[in-house]
């Protein structure tokens, strides 16, 4: 693959649409990729492990790092905060890799402000209905009050990939999309 050097690729997409898997396979798949793990106050949930899917942290610290500008965006979702470590990035762009970032569109347009050459790119589901069935059996412990935010935000979050966002695909088929991602990923870099 060409070298994709100084670059930001950004991934989002609503709930339940499967960017965590893509943006792993992405990692494995793509040489000098390097996958910014997110810092949370979120508690983590069950298989998650501390450092390599999130950087668990509790409020108080995450406000530290707000305060100490270490983020290169933040936000509040769901009633918890995420925030991308600035560090992280910069390193990655320093070392001559491509910093890989797991956001919601709230951060993938704060990133693009902050770093305008990133490049954001949208999943979005095969079908509402789809989104949905993904959503209540992923999260067996939602309450039907937080599916139906969850889904009510992701209306808004397919608005912004399909408006804002660089590249676009619909997940119907995860292997199909992921070679397909990598696909676009190559041409877009091309030398």
């Amino acid at each position: 693959m060409p070298n994709v050097n100084r670059k930001i690729l950004v991934i989002s997409a609503p709930s339940g649409t499967g960017k965590t898997t893509i943006a792993e396979a992405l990692d494995k798949q793509i040489k000098d990729i390097e996958l910014i793990t997110t810092f949370t106050t979120r508690k983590p949930r069950p298989g998650e492990q501390d450092s390599h899917d999130y950087h668990f942290v509790v409020p108080i610290k995450f406000k530290e790092m707000i305060d100490n500008n270490d983020l290169a965006e933040w936000a509040e979702v769901y009633g918890n905060y995420y925030g991308t470590p600035k560090k992280d990035i910069i390193s990655a762009i320093k070392k001559g890799k491509t910093a890989l970032l797991i956001i919601d569109t709230q951060g993938g347009r704060s990133i693009k402000k902050r770093f305008p050459e990133a490049v954001l790119i949208g999943i979005l589901p095969p079908s509402i209905k789809e989104q949905e069935r993904r959503i209540r059996e992923r999260s067996g412990n939602l309450s039907e009050q937080e599916i139906q935010r969850r889904l009510e935000a992701a209306k808004e979050e397919r608005k912004i990939i399909l408006s804002q966002y660089d590249l676009r695909f619909i997940n119907k088929n995860l292997e199909n999309t992921i070679k397909n991602i990598v696909m676009a990923i190559r041409k877009k870099f091309k030398s």
